[in-house]
């Protein structure tokens, strides 16, 4: 499955989720479940590349509390 370098994020988790249900349904000859096994990996790791660029830009584009750009890592556990 080629993935288009356009493709939005929630594009690729709905996609992500499909894969998903059509495996979990057990209806898949084994093959078929292998290729979507497949995609479905790859789709996994393009989208967890996908989130370390963009928490690598919201680092990179927090302020400080005087309006300079300040390098802060981005706290994951956070729940603001």
């Amino acid at each position: 499955m080629a993935e288009k370098k356009d493709k939005r994020f929630d594009q690729g988790m709905a996609e992500l989720e499909a894969i998903v249900a059509r495996l979990e349904a057990g209806e898949l000859p084994l093959e078929d479940a292998l290729a979507a096994f497949e995609a479905g990996v790859a789709l996994v790791r393009t989208l967890n590349q996908r989130l370390a660029e963009a928490e690598a830009r919201v680092e990179l584009l927090t302020r400080d509390a005087n309006g300079k750009l300040q390098l802060q890592p981005l706290d994951r556990d956070s729940k603001e």
